[in-house]
């Protein structure tokens, strides 16, 4: 006689979207099922606030939001439907703006850290890659001076940067290395 295992119950979008409003932890969502963040470093926190700093300007004169952390992107993947929390996210489309998520950013970072770097350089690239609206996917290290910079212009090949600055189309900017590590 064959086992057969109960399919896992799922969680619907507004149930998801509910329940963040109320959780004291942040959940991604993928395809029905949430998965709790982990707490971030002194070293990945600062790391946000100084890409926060330096873009913020940039951001403002576009007429762009910048959000850290806490504003999810919603992905449709198939009939998939995904939030992810990026470190860092950049939406220039004025009429993206739901109260908690964002569909159209142009620019995502995501800070590396041990426990999220595979996620972030394969799962959440190729997701990322999905939305039209996306020019540039960036992975900060946290040990080393050194950012890997994914383009739409480019096909998606990654380029990394361990000097200089980095041209970002999305804000019509540049961000130097210097700044985003000034503080660690």
């Amino acid at each position: 006689m064959a086992a057969w295992a109960a399919p896992k119950p799922t969680l619907s979008v507004d149930d998801y979207l509910q329940g963040e409003q109320q959780s004291e932890l942040r959940h991604e969502y993928i395809d029905g099922e949430v998965y709790a963040m982990v707490g971030a470093s002194d070293r990945h926190g600062l790391i946000v606030n100084a890409l926060a700093f330096a873009l913020t300007p940039a951001a403002r004169q576009r007429q762009c939001q910048l959000f850290t952390s806490d504003m999810k992107v919603r992905l449709e993947i198939g009939d998939q439907t995904c939030f992810y929390y990026p470190d860092l996210l950049v939406s220039c489309d004025p009429n993206d703006r739901e109260p908690y998520f964002r569909r159209h950013p142009c620019l995502i970072v995501e800070v590396l850290s041990e426990s999220t770097e595979r996620i972030d350089r394969r799962e959440k690239l190729l997701a990322y890659q999905t939305l039209p609206s996306l020019k540039e996917y960036l992975l900060v290290e946290q040990d080393r001076q050194r950012v890997t910079v994914y383009r739409r212009a480019s096909g998606w090949k990654a380029e990394h940067v361990v000097e200089g600055a980095i041209t970002l189309d999305c804000l019509a900017t540049s961000l130097a290395l210097d700044a985003i590590y000034a503080d660690v």
